[in-house]
């Protein structure tokens, strides 16, 4: 009889010798360790530099004094400053109503017809002045207990630094009381300063119409 035959091949290492070699574990296992005593050494590292970085940059109490100190000073200085009212316009009076001014004529002498109209520059600052005055001094107009209008015309002559008003052809009131209306606007326009009053022409009439309404006739009074 033949006996069992042995394989040639010598039989395989069993698992639990191979690992018991460190044969069949994986590769990596051992770096582990290493690398999260390097990623703990650099986080204490960065910590190491930080804080004295911060200590170094960080600003002390006397250095914030002067500041806080100065601000303060500067608020109380503005605080006592005197507080200047802003000037506003002059009301208006429910007795007369003013139109819109008109650019009557723009030349460069008063003897020249020149232009009139959109051609015109406008003077802002005449203009207003004007219509203060005839507001301000509404009680100078025509006592005839009527409703009544003066078309008041500003003559401005930069070469002779020279003003007028006159009651022009438009208004419903004309001569002495009219006249008389005009001159007592003229009194209270305000001086100019010639050389800050920006212009393209040399002599300018402009005009405003003020429509006075029937003033309420009170016990006794006499109009004219």
């Amino acid at each position: 009889m033949v006996g069992p035959q042995r394989s040639s091949f010598p039989s395989a290492p069993s698992e639990p010798s191979l690992r018991r070699l460190g044969v069949g574990g994986s590769n990596g296992g051992g770096d582990r360790p290493l690398r999260a005593q390097l990623v703990v050494a650099l986080v204490a590292v960065l910590i190491l530099l930080a804080v004295p970085l911060y200590l170094w940059r960080r600003p002390s109490a006397q250095e914030d004094a002067p500041a806080a100190s100065s601000s303060g000073a500067a608020l109380m200085a503005a605080s006592a400053l005197p507080v200047i009212a802003a000037t506003s316009p002059p009301k208006a009076d429910e007795r007369v109503s003013l139109g819109t001014p008109q650019k009557v004529k723009c030349s460069a002498d008063a003897r020249l017809s020149g232009q009139n109209g959109a051609l015109c520059d406008s003077l802002p600052y005449f203009e207003e002045q004007l219509q203060k005055a005839v507001v301000e001094n509404v009680d100078c107009a025509p006592r005839t207990g009527k409703p009544g209008s003066v078309n008041y015309v500003l003559t401005i002559d930069f070469t002779n630094r020279k003003v007028n008003v006159f009651p022009g052809a438009s208004g419903t009131w004309k001569g002495p009381q009219a006249r008389r209306a005009a001159e007592c606007v003229e009194r209270s326009l305000a001086a100019p300063e010639w050389d800050k009053v920006q212009h393209q022409y040399r002599y300018y009439n402009i005009a405003i119409m003020a429509n006075y309404h029937a003033p309420e006739k009170a016990a006794g009074q006499m109009f004219e």
